[in-house]
């Protein structure tokens, strides 16, 4: 394999099959401009229960707000090595650049750039139950490009707006009323993340991202016209490739509404193929309840007839025992929600 880094090589099973996506179905594509009308809530029920994913036009978010954060990031990740070193996140901090993000124990082929919305945000100290201290995280932002920090927050704060709306109309489409889940969210844990995907010269062999699924509440994706998210079809297990639509926002159930509703929704896998000539950048910003919150299904969508499928678990510390793997491979499968399925 030439000069190949071993660490980027994904095992046979997991190795995308370059100009082999299906291209027969493309996921829904929702115009939410008038949200809460009850056509949009239909089609939020629909895609959340076929698919897990759906992309929103009508959304209200001023384009040039994200486009500045894009065209700064692209500024940051042409820095020198030694430049975005100096922002650089550690098992401490875990915010601020990075270039060896792990997905299921193989190296990603991407760089990226993390910040919370609330700094700063309160997390557990770490992931073990004994352990009641809490710590703060803080974000670090580079002094150069110098309106890359005000570009990035001023654009959060659209996310923030735009995610409420957006879980009024998850609660809506489950039968609940607007506000029910928006409580979990005083002292949100969320964040944003910008991934750098270099053009990669080995495509067979690596992906920019693994399959996973994401474990918060929601994810509000803005990726460019490059393309390389696929999403895991359940229906059959296939790899659709997510085609960009300019401006238009991508959004994924989490783990955590899998588990509020009881199964009604699912978390689906994800994964993101690279470019053997073009650099892609995407902006996730996930969505994450307050770290003291316990995950639990609602008590409105389970009765006597149907059980509840799922132990509570602390948000907080499921999220710092995700984090172990982002520094170095484990030996076992980190934690997932199936982990707190009650088996009957």
């Amino acid at each position: 394999m030439g000069d190949v880094n071993p660490d980027f090589i994904q095992t046979s099973d997991e190795r995308p099959s370059p100009g082999l996506s299906v291209q027969d179905q493309d996921i829904p594509v929702i115009n939410i401009s008038s949200p809460l009308t009850n056509q949009v809530i239909r089609d939020i029920k629909e895609a959340c229960q076929k698919w897990g994913f759906f992309q929103i036009i009508g959304h209200g978010v001023p384009p040039e707000k994200r486009h500045k954060v894009e065209l700064t990031a692209r500024q940051f990740f042409a820095l020198p090595p030694e430049e975005k070193n100096k922002v650089c996140r550690n098992e401490c901090n875990p915010l601020g650049y990075y270039d060896s993000e792990h997905t299921k124990n193989v190296r990603d082929w991407k760089q990226i750039f993390d910040f919370t919305v609330l700094d700063p945000t309160k997390v557990p100290a770490s992931h073990l139950i004994q352990d009641e201290d809490i710590i703060e995280l803080r974000n670090q932002w580079p002094l150069y490009p110098s309106h890359f920090r005000a570009a990035c927050e001023e654009y959060t704060q659209e996310m923030v707006t735009l995610s409420f709306m957006l879980l009024e109309l998850i609660a809506l489409s489950l039968g609940l009323s607007s506000d029910r889940l928006s409580g979990y969210f005083k002292d949100h844990a969320s964040f944003v993340r910008i991934n750098y995907y270099p053009s990669c010269p080995f495509p067979h062999l690596a992906l920019g991202v693994g399959r996973h699924k994401d474990s918060g509440a929601l994810t509000v994706l803005a990726q460019d016209d490059v393309g390389g998210l696929e999403v895991k079809r359940k229906t059959d297990g296939e790899w659709i490739p997510v085609k960009p639509i300019p401006d238009a926002y991508i959004i994924n159930v989490g783990d955590v509404i899998q588990v509020w509703s009881n199964d009604r929704y699912e978390s689906v896998e994800h994964r993101v193929k690279v470019n053997p000539e073009k650099e892609r950048l995407s902006i996730p910003f996930f969505f994450n309840p307050s770290h003291y919150v316990m995950v639990k299904p609602l008590d409105e969508l389970f009765d006597k007839q149907e059980n509840a499928k799922y132990k509570g678990y602390n948000y907080g510390k499921f999220y710092t025992r995700r984090r172990l793997s982002d520094f170095k491979k484990l030996s076992a499968e980190n934690v997932q929600i199936h982990h707190f399925r009650i088996r009957e």
